[in-house]
């Protein structure tokens, strides 16, 4: 049997729940340092280092957290709905403490919940893509109940991760881990919500779509 069939509904949350943690744990160790040298250190110069710290990694963790929740949570009861406007907040907040600048094209509406994860989620797909920045550019047509989303990354020697191209078109991933699981959950989402994932390398870019499957 095949390890994503294999994958019990218990698996797959402990997987996402190991990967928030893993993201979270850059800027709250950061933190911690920072509060560490603020009892350590007598100098005006390091303690005012140690808030410029603090404060920057208290802002990058509140901001992937609050990424997480919409991405990764329930974000609702089942058929609720989530308003764009919100999920671009979550996504400018995330994007900036990366590389890449967010372009986002999405005018505001209300939008099924799995429809809004999924996009979140391909986000940070597309943000794997541009490893030393450049831009991601969000589009979405159709209506809300029935949309289909084009992200475009593009920077300096965009690429493809390994693996991701084939578990985004269904195949099955060499291992399910910690590390692979959000291009499977991304997967998962889609075919909940009735979409087909594509990723291809065009020239300066990487361009991702998300389509209905009817």
């Amino acid at each position: 049997m095949s390890a994503l069939k294999e994958l019990s509904s218990l698996d797959l949350a402990a997987l996402v729940a190991s990967r928030v943690c893993h993201d979270i744990i850059s800027p709250v160790g950061a933190i911690t340092n920072g509060l560490e040298v603020l009892d350590e250190e007598g100098s005006e110069d390091m303690r005012e280092f140690a808030m410029d710290l603090i404060r920057k990694s208290a802002r990058q963790a509140s901001a992937k957290l609050q990424f997480a929740r919409l991405a990764f949570g329930a974000a609702g009861s089942a058929g609720a709905e989530i308003d764009l406007g919100d999920a671009q907040v979550v996504a400018t907040g995330f994007m900036e403490n990366e590389k890449s600048d967010l372009n986002w094209q999405l005018t505001r509406h209300l939008m099924p919940k799995n429809y809004v994860k999924l996009l979140l989620n391909l986000i940070l797909i597309a943000n794997q893509c541009v490893p030393r920045g450049g831009e991601i550019r969000v589009e979405m047509e159709g209506e809300p109940q029935s949309p289909s989303f084009t992200l475009h990354a593009s920077g300096l020697n965009p690429r493809i991760p390994l693996g991701m191209k084939e578990t985004l078109g269904g195949e099955e991933p060499e291992r399910v881990d910690a590390h692979s699981v959000q291009p499977i959950y991304t997967l998962l989402l889609a075919r909940e919500s009735g979409m087909v994932l594509t990723i291809d390398k065009q020239e300066e870019l990487v361009k991702i779509t998300a389509l209905p499957t009817d």
